[in-house]
């Protein structure tokens, strides 16, 4: 306890954030013998519309970890194909079809993103060096001179201070951490912002993720257990008007949209079960600074278009730990900040992340941004018919979207045979 009260404590690496990344990143450090400390603000993992979507790569990821077959016992849906509707009349598009891809899990599985969290804390907690302190709030770094050396937290029970010799932020796009070390972000203008709900029903919705698009409107529907989960897209700035409209009115689109739920649009209660998304598309300059690294959202936000997030923010934990490992154990960040190491994981994730947010840069200003503008909603024709006629190019897109460029694999220090359901 220091003199004003606060408790203090040490660690070796603190992880701000107990997302995909930082618990990706904290299990990973634990298994090879590191002290990793994971700080989390809330006391569990039950947020509704956090990204749900777990990607082949992760899977694999999963499966080296093993973790696989616990995953797969969790209720989930599978999602196939991303397939858009033909103008011509004719059958609908796949423009993305995970199942041609030659990797163990060609398919994105949909599982409430609590259910990934609880699977990775709970196998980083076997750990010796891993700790998660939940109820944590970071709202601060410490410094010595203009080097981070750890974080000033908030809990029910009051305030206190974890030292460490590396501060990793992977609390997302509003990062505590980021904005606390000033580093600069390239943000890209976004036209549109999501609404998500559910509509629960018990109609088969198959394995195919469907967009709807009309003029100034635009629904994307993932088929989940007993439900439909549903992505509104509308012009950003607009969730007051569209609230002001009221529930009957949205209902009204949805079944207008997605004819096939009409009779189960009821369900949805009231606007209250419509959250919206500030969609923001951003990159930090430098991912690091004296005593800090960030990954995932906090380095770089990215748009739902494709569902990636998840898929992008294990890769770079998984590249981290790769990285950070070595350097770590040694004691190398313990009095100095070897910004040549941190700069590593920069480099390894950069050219993944920028290339991810160029393809969705171009369907926000060819074909999202147009469709919410009021433009003409049909998909591009010519696009459609050469994949139609070269079914082979949808293996190409679902590639880039389920595994994504420079793949990351579990390092053979990391992981382990497969365990069996509890």
């Amino acid at each position: 306890m220091t003199s004003d009260g606060t408790t203090q404590a040490r660690t070796t690496c603190a992880v701000v954030g107990g997302g995909p990344a930082g618990l990706m990143l904290g299990l990973l450090l634990a298994r090879a013998g590191v002290d990793v400390t994971v700080l989390e603000k809330h006391a569990d993992f039950l947020r509704d519309f956090r990204g749900d979507t777990v990607h082949p790569s992760t899977l694999q990821a999963l499966d080296d970890l093993g973790l696989i077959e616990r995953f797969l016992a969790l209720p989930h849906s599978r999602v196939e194909a991303i397939r858009l509707p033909d103008p011509s009349g004719g059958a609908p598009v796949p423009v993305v079809d995970f199942s041609r891809l030659r990797v163990p899990y060609p398919y994105i599985a949909m599982v409430p993103q609590w259910d990934l969290l609880d699977l990775l804390a709970d196998a980083a907690g076997a750990e010796p060096g891993f700790t998660l302190l939940r109820e944590h709030e970071v709202t601060d770094v410490v410094r010595a001179g203009d080097r981070v050396t750890g974080v000033r937290y908030r809990t029910p029970q009051g305030e206190g201070t974890l030292r460490a010799d590396l501060v990793v932020a992977c609390d997302g796009r509003w990062s505590v951490v980021r904005r606390a070390v000033g580093l600069p972000a390239r943000q890209f203008p976004v036209p549109f912002d999501v609404w998500w709900f559910k509509v629960p029903t018990s109609r088969p919705v198959g394995g195919a993720l469907m967009p709807r698009l009309t003029p100034g409107r635009a629904l994307v529907t993932i088929p989940r257990e007993g439900y439909l989960q549903m992505a509104y897209l509308g012009p950003k700035g607009t969730d007051a008007a569209l609230r002001a409209r009221g529930i009957e009115v949205f209902r009204t689109e949805v079944a207008e949209l997605v004819p096939e739920v009409a009779e189960d649009v009821h369900r949805l209660a009231s606007m209250d079960d419509v959250k919206h998304l500030d969609v923001r598309l951003e990159r930090l300059r430098r991912w690091s600074a004296p005593g800090v690294l960030c990954l995932g959202d906090a380095a770089h936000a990215m748009s739902p278009v494709g569902g990636v997030g998840v898929n992008l923010a294990v890769q770079d934990a998984i590249a981290a730990a790769r990285v950070l490992v070595a350097p770590l154990r040694s004691g190398a960040f313990r009095d100095a900040f070897p910004a040549h190491v941190v700069a590593r994981v920069q480099a390894r994730r950069r050219l993944p992340t920028a290339v991810i947010q160029g393809v969705q840069r171009a369907m926000h200003a060819r074909a999202i941004g147009p469709v919410v503008a009021g433009a003409d909603g049909g998909p591009p024709v010519r696009v459609l018919r050469l994949l139609r006629r070269v079914p082979a190019l949808s293996a190409l897109t679902a590639r880039l979207v389920g595994v994504g460029p420079r793949p990351e694999r579990v390092p053979v220090w990391g992981r382990r045979p497969p365990a069996s359901t509890p």
